[in-house]
Formats: C-alpha cells, sequence, structure tokens
C-alpha cells in the first residue's frame, strides 16, 4: 500500500531551499508506486517564487490544490517530509522526517537538538552537517534548577545523507554585454555568511590595474524587485573607485535554469569563485563542478563532498602498494577556523559559540592570479572534477537514494492522524 506523504517545503521558491524541496518532490515522483504525494508550499525568506510554466509547475499546483481538499475533508497522512531548518520541524504525521542543508557552521543550537530529537529520522545534503549534527552535544538541565545535571544530550535520531542529483538542462544563451574577455563569476545573495563585499573588495585590489579581466556578480540585496536592484547597483558603486580599470558586473533578477546553464557556459566566464564563511552544500558550486567550470573556494563545509575526488598515490617506499585520497579538484583558497560574527548570530540558529570558515586574503589574490595566468591548468583540472561528479551523483541514482532514505522497501504503513490547515 501507498504511503500518503506530507511534503511541506518551499518548492516554488528560486532559493537554495527551494530546489532542495523540489528534488525532494522529484524522487517521490519517481517512486509514486510507494507515495502518494500531498505537498504544502512555504515561502522561503524574501527569495521569489519560480516563474517557469512548465509541467513540473502544473503538477505542484496540482499537489497543492488536492492536499488543501484532503485536508479540509480531514485526511489522514502517513508520514511528514519537513524541507526547512530544524528550528520549524514538528509532530505532524506518526513519522516525520526533517530534511535540511542549513548547517554552515560546527555547532547547531539546543533548539536544533531538541527538535531533531522529536523527529523519526533526519536527512541532510552533506556530511559536514551530519558531522556537526552528531558533534553538538549540551549539558542536560534540571527543570526545576535549571543547573547541569552532569549528563549531556545529544542527537540520537538516525541521519542519513543524500547530495543533489546533477541536472541535464539544455543550455540557454545570455546576452551579458561584458566589455572583457575573462571574466569571473560570483552567484550570492549580500548576507554575512556569503561574505560577498570582501570577495567583491579583494578582486578590486589584486586587479585594479587591469583592464582585462571581470567580475559578473548574480546576486540581489534583499528580492529580485526592481527597487532591489538599485539598491544592489548602488552597493557595488561604492566599491569601485573611478580609478579602477578591471570591471565588476551585475547581472541581477531571476533567471530559468536554462539561463544559469548558460551563465556557467558563456564563453567568457573562466571561473565562479565563493569566499563563503560555509556552506550546508554550496548548490552553485555543485553547479559549476557538474558544468566544468574551475571552481575558486575554500575546501571546507558542505562543498567538500563533490569538489574533492578521490586519487590513488604509491605508499612511500612501498612497492606497487596504493592509497587513495581525496584531492580537492579546485583552485584552493586557504581558511582558518574563527567564530562567527556578532551580526551574523541568530539566536535558535546560529550561536554565538560557533564557529566557520574565514577564508584568507592573500590566498584568495593569489589563487585568482593564478586561474588567470594558468587557465589551462584549471580547466583541465575541472573537467576531471566533471566527469567524477556527474557519475558520483547521477540523478536517478540519487532519486533513489532519497526515497530510500524517506521509506525503505521493508517500512511497514503506520497508524495515520489528521492534519488540518486551521
Amino acid at each position: 500500500m501507498r504511503k500518503k506523504i506530507l511534503l511541506r517545503g518551499p518548492v516554488l521558491s528560486r532559493s537554495g531551499y527551494g530546489e532542495q524541496a523540489r528534488f525532494a518532490l522529484r524522487s517521490l515522483r519517481k517512486h509514486e508506486d510507494r507515495f502518494d504525494i500531498y505537498v504544502i508550499n512555504t515561502q522561503w525568506g524574501a527569495t521569489g517564487w519560480t516563474s517557469q510554466d512548465d509541467e513540473e509547475r502544473k503538477y505542484i499546483d496540482f499537489l497543492v490544490q488536492k492536499t488543501f481538499h484532503f485536508t479540509q475533508n480531514k485526511g489522514e497522512f502517513d508520514l511528514s517530509l519537513q524541507v526547512t531548518v530544524p528550528n520549524e520541524w514538528e509532530k505532524i504525521a506518526p513519522v516525520n522526517i526533517g530534511y535540511t542543508a542549513g548547517i554552515e557552521t560546527t555547532k547547531i543550537s539546543p533548539v536544533w537538538v531538541e527538535k531533531s530529537m522529536a523527529m523519526d529520522k533526519i536527512i541532510v545534503t552533506s556530511n559536514h552537517s551530519k558531522d556537526t549534527m552528531t558533534g553538538t552535544s549540551y549539558p542536560l538541565m534540571n527543570p526545576q534548577t535549571r543547573q547541569p545535571m552532569g549528563t549531556s544530550i545529544s542527537i540520537t535520531t538516525p541521519i542519513e545523507v543524500v547530495g543533489y542529483p546533477v541536472k541535464l538542462i539544455k543550455k540557454e544563451a545570455v546576452d551579458l554585454d561584458l566589455e572583457t574577455d575573462f571574466n569571473f563569476l560570483m552567484i550570492s545573495q549580500w548576507g554575512p555568511r556569503k561574505n560577498i563585499e570582501n570577495s567583491i573588495l579583494w578582486f578590486i585590489e589584486q586587479f585594479k590595474d587591469n583592464p582585462s579581466v571581470g567580475l559578473i556578480v548574480k546576486g540581489f540585496a534583499r528580492n529580485n524587485s526592481t527597487i532591489d536592484k538599485t539598491r544592489t547597483e548602488h552597493l557595488l558603486r561604492q566599491m569601485v573607485s573611478s580609478d579602477v580599470k578591471c570591471k565588476v558586473y551585475l547581472v541581477h533578477g531571476d533567471m530559468s535554469d536554462s539561463e544559469m546553464v548558460g551563465l556557467y557556459s558563456h564563453p567568457k566566464v573562466k571561473a565562479l569563485v565563493s569566499l563563503s564563511h560555509g556552506e550546508g552544500y554550496g548548490l552553485p558550486l555543485f553547479e559549476a563542478a557538474y558544468l566544468g567550470l574551475p571552481v575558486v573556494t575554500s575546501n571546507w563545509s558542505g562543498q567538500c563532498d563533490f569538489l574533492n575526488m578521490p586519487i590513488k598515490q604509491r605508499k612511500k617506499g612501498a612497492k606497487k602498494k596504493t592509497t587513495t585520497v581525496l584531492k580537492p579538484m579546485i583552485g584552493e583558497v586557504e581558511y582558518t577556523l574563527g567564530p562567527i560574527q556578532k551580526e551574523a548570530v541568530w539566536d535558535g540558529v546560529l550561536q554565538a559559540d560557533s564557529m566557520w570558515c574565514y577564508p584568507d586574503q592573500a590566498s584568495y589574490q593569489s589563487v585568482l592570479t593564478d586561474v588567470f595566468n594558468n587557465y589551462d591548468k584549471y580547466k583541465e583540472m575541472s573537467k576531471k572534477l566533471k566527469a567524477h561528479v556527474k557519475k558520483q551523483f547521477e540523478a536517478e541514482k540519487q532519486y533513489d537514494a532519497f526515497a530510500n532514505a524517506v521509506l525503505p522497501l521493508e517500512e511497514k504503513t503506520d497508524e495515520a492522524v489528521v492534519v488540518s490547515f486551521d
């Protein structure tokens, strides 16, 4: 018998979490012999909704209406799949699964531990996320005295790692109107974690006397509105003085998946750069990797799962004996770990005593220069990484892995409960 599963998440959002929710939906849909699917769409921050009028969008709209009528008639679900940060996980069905990508630091909050313990299963997108969740513990407090009881509490809920799938999407050409032939690309929303200001300022400092190099900033400050475009342009103008010879371009607004492939594949786009303090996964990095675009970033947090490639090396002093090591196939930026910035602290989400990555300025600038001067080296490395990622994260393999993480074939039906919009 098929399980009635409620997927609650931002399935229409143009965001990383939106893509995560749609991946979950596609995985369930590939296994409709096991799942009777229902959807509640949620908002994700200030991000807009996808504007694509395709078969998937029509399918989502159908499921949303189906779910509304089902809940209005007091329909019962067997399990829930909740795509969001752990703060919002709750018991809404007999079996509840939390699915998140939002772990970018070395420690999660006590609220996340508590919410995680209430789930029957957790799915994350990277080993960094799993290691951080399982490695966090807090002293158990006496509820009356609020004093430590000498024991600690940590997550015991089963956690599985399932990475995103490679998407084979037809390229749509994009007109970028670029004056420079060699351009680095940055895809990011403005904010403390993405470290976008330093990424731009350090780039300008390194290439200020070079009119042959450009930086394309694909992003926004708050949303994809016309007002936000003006705001973002103002932020960029403040960084670029009149004597700077390198170019900084802004690409603002929503782009379809096909247009994004066209952006990554543009002949004048040579490498993707990211100085993020941490990633739960790093979707633009992943997309660049499987499309063969060289990547400049640090080797820390979620992106390590796909930016590192197993390489066989001969052991020193041993004949014919080899060992397999993971080699970062990137323009690797050195970093240090340090406490997150005060402005990034978010009660219940980002802990003041947690740490994340601080990429080194000198290393970043050195790598940028090396990519510019020795591009063939990085392009060859990106070709090898592309082949590895396309094989390791093949779509059907990942869809199957996710469906099995949600509902193993041998799992039995549980008693259902009523979920209502009221």
